[in-house]
Order: C-alpha cells, then sequence, then structure tokens
C-alpha cells in the first residue's frame, strides 16, 4: 500500500499546487512532505518536481507519472465501489458542481432527497455560474447548459433548454414593450458576469444572419439566480436559460421577449441549449455518481422536465 499512499499524496500535493498547502490539507509538516516526495523521486531515480519556496511544477516525467497516478487511484475507488454495490449499500464522497440558479432549483432538492435514501453518502454541491476545471476541483458532476468545449470530457444530455429575454410585467408596463433587439440598446439590462467578465453581447436571428448586440449593464451579478429576482421585481429585462425560469412564466411573474430572436451568448450558440451533466471518466465513474445521475434524470422527469 506504501506505493499507493505516495501516489495519493503526490496527487494531492499537484492539486494544491504547493507541499505546504497540501501538508495542511493532509495534516503534514512541510518537513514531512518535502521527504515523502524526496523518497518518491529517489525511487523512481528522476525529478518529478521542480519546486522552490513558493510554488512547484510538474517535469515532463512528472506529468506523465501524475497522470498514472490518477488511473491508479480512480482504479482503486472504482475497485472498492464495486464491493461497495455488492454489499447493496452506496458509500463514499459525490462531489457536484451547478450553476446557482439551476443548483438551487433542481439539483440541492435532488441531492437532499437522495441523500436522505442513501445516508453513507457523502455529497458536497458546489454553486458557481463559472466555468471551472471539474478534474483540478475533484469534482464528480458539473451540471452545464451549452456545447461541451472540451472533448476530453464526458458529457451526458439530461434535458432540453434554450435562452430566453425575460422581464416582468411591471417593467413592460413602467418602460415598454421592445419590438426590436436593436431597442434593448435603450432598456435596462441585468448582465451576468463569468470571471469577472460581462456577460454582455447578446446573439440574435435578425432577417436569417447572426447579429450581436452589446447592452449596457443597468445591474450586473455573479450569480444568476439574483439576475432573475431582479428581472422578477421589475429592475430590467434579463438573458436566462428557460429551464431556470418556467416556474415564473407559469406563475406570470416574468414573460418571454423577442424569442423568435434570441439565441445566446455566443456566435456558436444555437436555438437549442441542452442541460448536460459533465464528468471526466466512463469507465472509473464510482457508484455512487452513478446511481445519482440515473435517480438525478428520474427526478427531473418525475418534475416534468423531459430528458
Amino acid at each position: 500500500m506504501a506505493k499507493i499512499d505516495d501516489m495519493a499524496l503526490f496527487v494531492h500535493v499537484v492539486k494544491a499546487g504547493g507541499l505546504a498547502a497540501a501538508g495542511r490539507k493532509l495534516g503534514l509538516s512541510p518537513a514531512s512532505m518535502t521527504a515523502r516526495i524526496n523518497q518518491i523521486e529517489m525511487r523512481y531515480g528522476t525529478r518529478l518536481l521542480t519546486r522552490n519556496t513558493r510554488s512547484i511544477s510538474l517535469t515532463d516525467v512528472g506529468e506523465r507519472f501524475y497522470a498514472g497516478c490518477l488511473r491508479v487511484i480512480e482504479e482503486v475507488e472504482n475497485t472498492e465501489n464495486m464491493l461497495q454495490e455488492s454489499q447493496d449499500t452506496l458509500r463514499g464522497h459525490l462531489r457536484i458542481s451547478a450553476t446557482s440558479d439551476f443548483g438551487r432549483q433542481y439539483v440541492a432538492p435532488a441531492l437532499a432527497e437522495f441523500s436522505s435514501i442513501h445516508p453513507d453518502v457523502s455529497p458536497h454541491l458546489m454553486l458557481t455560474d463559472s466555468l471551472i476545471n471539474i478534474i483540478d476541483e475533484g469534482v464528480d458532476i458539473a451540471f452545464r447548459f451549452g456545447n461541451l468545449p472540451d472533448s476530453n470530457l464526458i458529457s451526458r444530455p439530461l434535458a432540453k433548454n434554450r435562452r430566453v429575454l425575460c422581464a416582468s410585467p411591471d417593467y413592460i408596463k413602467n418602460y415598454g414593450l421592445p419590438q426590436h433587439p436593436k431597442e434593448l440598446l435603450k432598456h435596462r439590462c441585468l448582465i451576468l458576469e463569468r470571471s469577472g467578465q460581462p456577460l454582455n453581447e447578446w446573439y440574435f436571428e435578425i432577417n436569417n444572419k447572426r447579429q450581436l448586440i452589446k447592452v449596457a449593464p443597468h445591474l450586473s451579478c455573479s450569480d444568476g439566480e439574483v439576475i432573475r429576482h431582479w428581472a422578477v421585481q421589475g429592475h430590467g429585462i434579463a438573458f436566462k436559460s428557460l429551464i431556470d425560469i418556467r416556474e415564473d412564466l407559469s406563475n406570470n411573474k416574468l414573460v418571454l421577449l423577442l424569442d423568435e430572436y434570441v439565441r445566446g451568448f455566443n456566435h456558436s450558440d444555437t436555438e437549442v441549449v441542452g442541460v448536460q451533466a459533465i464528468y471526466a471518466s466512463r469507465q472509473y465513474l464510482p457508484m455512487q455518481v452513478k446511481v445519482f445521475l440515473t435517480y438525478f434524470e428520474q427526478w427531473l422527469n418525475h418534475k416534468s422536465i423531459k430528458v
């Protein structure tokens, strides 16, 4: 087991970005961490890390060793999950990432119900509207809208969705109903920020041509749920996913605007922007992750959100 323990420690160091940071998570002193890494490098007769007092970087050999360590650890976890399955009890960690609005409305309640059924599973839900690296963050599943940019990840379609413009009846009463996308330049627009960048370049299909309109932010926020609440309260026009505002539409808190024109935040966006589950490996997917994915699909279907 010593070699596997060393591989796990090496992965912790790389993910933490340094010996001291990894040591704090593992409860080991910097001196102990340095000694362990030195022993690993001596065992294999090669340098795996280039390190100084502030940072580390992988050597070419270190990058290959790191990839191999991940595979070995995944294989061990997969074997353990097979034993768990045979015992008819799910155990282990379940780390999930989702956008703030979709996460609170759908993932959080489903995860709470799942946890009550499988109390030995330890779930953690990360809510962020930023695009994260799920491998670096140790995330098992990320729920995202749109097309998958990284072909190295696995994508599992869950539900149909599309981008929409929406506003409250009070906003339309006070500021008027835009009849053409260019009229948005005179309206109060609610802007989502992602990684500090405003998503205020909105794309529309006008006369069979893709056109960009850069709107001026009236209010902006990095949390999509806040954007939705502002729209419901009549503060402006929001660019949202239809799945996030379906209840507000059915309760007449929001109405759709310019629906025949709307496309998305990117030039490549199409009329259909689905909800997808993203994960790193189909082969080594832990059992609790597999079971939750199936459970969540059924949960969405029960809520009349067809998958």
